[in-house]
């Protein structure tokens, strides 16, 4: 077991959203489910309780506790993209997959866990700071998904 361990609370998929995860994303798997021992206030005996999976080598515990706790923007996983191509494809997977577009290249899955599907292209366009970090982001602050091509040329001028 990891040190340190990122838990995220699910109304009742977490397997479900583990596996989606595993599917979509490289160096993601689903590594354990364990079931509830006995009767509990977010379910019966023998119910998916917890499941261990990674997300981009990143460990985590999908807790099935009920819908008490809903997801909000607080927390992201931001996933580093290197083309348009990788960008559309972790874009497309998580809002197809009942997601919901957002701002800024922000997307939200089905089960509410809000992902930043970022270029490289905007991450370095921001590294360099001054006029160029400021045409990139002006440009960004009008996307949902990123466009790398038009982030390239508000960078450039």
């Amino acid at each position: 077991m990891a040190k340190n361990t990122i838990c995220l609370w699910y109304d009742k998929d977490a397997e479900a959203a583990a596996r989606f995860y595993a599917e979509t994303f490289p160096d993601s798997a689903v590594s354990a489910v364990h079931h509830a021992p006995s009767d509990n206030p977010s379910g019966k005996k023998g119910d998916v309780l917890t499941v261990d999976f990674t997300v981009v080598g990143i460990p985590c515990l999908g807790l099935n506790g009920g819908p008490v706790f809903k997801h909000n923007e607080a927390f992201s996983f931001q996933i580093a993209t290197d083309d348009q191509e990788e960008t559309d494809r972790y874009w497309n997977a998580i809002v197809g997959n009942g997601g919901k577009e957002s701002d800024c290249g922000w997307c939200k899955d089905r089960w509410g866990v809000s992902w930043q599907i970022t270029p490289r292209a905007l991450t370095d366009a921001m590294a360099a700071g001054g006029a160029e970090a400021k045409r990139a982001f002006d440009a960004m602050m009008k996307m949902q998904k990123i466009d790398v091509a038009a982030i390239e040329a508000a960078r450039r001028g």
